[in-house]
Parts: structure tokens; sequence; C-alpha cells
């Protein structure tokens, strides 16, 4: 069967569409009456279906979890970085009073970055672990975060300035993240900085692939960690 030579080659003169082997049939002497709109089974490949890594914002991809119609766009990257992340959420769906996900971050962000990312998974139907609301007064600190982890699906490093300002001395969300990273649950979210700043603090948590706010606003985020737990 003659194939089309429109994807490959164009066909932008009547010669062109005269010449095609599959094509030329139709031709009636015209070219105004052979246009790219003949060709609506052909669509250009995307780095989505080839697995390349995004070499720009305009690749995208489409992960399997994503519900049709969703208007979140992922890069390759990133649905290369969730992933494994989506494979434990599923086989952890059945375990009895889990929470979505536990919140790690600066305790100087916990009115500011880590209440709003917070507050947008709430809104969103998440439920998450944070501190500024689960641990209450009277209660041994340490003790509560303990059973946070333990109960939690998935672990969110919130990575600000003030987070690496912790992570380079002794703290509690530096005792949190040594839990996270012995775990393949872990989505670091940078925001307020790069990965390059935080390679110089944590190379092991810089190499966790995650998601970043440079780009995409923490409403954009908050929709992908949302999608990623979804049924």
């Amino acid at each position: 069967m003659a194939r089309c030579t429109a994807p490959v080659e164009g066909h932008r003169s009547a010669s062109a569409a005269a010449a095609c082997p599959a094509c030329r049939g139709r031709y009636r002497g015209g070219y105004s009456s052979y246009s790219y709109s003949s060709l609506g089974s052909y669509s250009s490949p995307s780095n989505s279906s080839s697995g390349r890594s995004a070499g720009g914002s305009g690749s995208s991809a489409r992960p399997r979890w994503s519900p049709a119609g969703s208007s979140v766009s992922y890069t390759p990257a990133e649905v290369r970085a969730l992933t494994p992340i989506r494979e434990t959420v599923e086989k952890l769906t059945l375990l009895p009073e889990r929470r979505d996900f536990f919140l790690c971050h600066a305790w100087d962000d916990r009115a500011g970055a880590a209440k709003e990312l917070y507050d947008q998974l709430q809104s969103r139907g998440v439920s998450v672990w944070f501190s500024e609301v689960d641990v209450r007064l009277g209660t041994q600190l340490l003790r509560e975060i303990d059973k946070g982890l333990a109960k939690s699906r998935v672990g969110i490093v919130l990575v600000t300035p003030a987070l690496l300002l912790r992570l380079q001395g002794e703290s509690i969300a530096d005792k949190e993240l040594s839990v996270l990273l012995a775990r393949d649950q872990l989505v670091p979210i940078v925001h307020g900085t790069t990965y390059e700043a935080l390679r110089d603090v944590s190379p092991m948590l810089a190499s966790r692939s995650g998601l970043s706010t440079v780009e995409k606003p923490m409403t954009v985020v908050a929709s992908k960690l949302a999608e990623l737990i979804a049924p």
C-alpha cells in the first residue's frame, strides 16, 4: 500500500502533491484541492512517547494516573520522577488510617510556604500530616512526628532557603529527612531556591527528582500532588 510522503517531504507545491504515491490519484490539477487537513490521521511524535527528558518548557507528557480531561501538564522528567512514587501509593492504598502526605518543612516556613502548600492540598481533598495542625499542646513532638511518618503514604520535603539553613545544623527537619530518605516515598518540592543550592547542602536529597515552583506556581504543584495519590 502506497504511503503518503507529506509527513516527511511536505506537499508545498502542486508537483509535490502530484508526485506523492498515495495522493496523486486525488490530485485534480490544483494544489488548492489538497491540504494538510487531509492528513488528519498523522501527528508528529512528541517527547512523551520517546521518553526523552524535557528539552524546554514546551515538552509535555501525560502520566497514566492523570485523569482524562485534566488541565495539569507534566514534563517527561516529572513523569519519570513521580512514577515510582505512584507505584508505592498504589501498594499502600488498602492500608487503613493512612494520610496521603507527610509534610516536612523548616520551622520558619510553618506560617508561610508550608501553610500555603498544606492549604492548597487540603482544598483538593488531600490528607496531609502537618505539624502545625497535628501536634497538640502537651504531646511529645518527636513521638508525634514518628507516628505521622509511619502513617503517611508519601513524604513531601519543602525545600526553601530556610530549610537549607536548618539542614546545615541539627534540627527536627533533619531527623524527618533522614527517615524519608530511607524510603522510596519522597517528593522534594523546591521553592524559592534551586537544586544547585540544595546539592551543596544535601546531595542525597538533591539526587531525588521532584517538583519545583520556579516555572509553575504552588497551585500547579499541589494539583500534581493531588493527582499523584488519587484513586
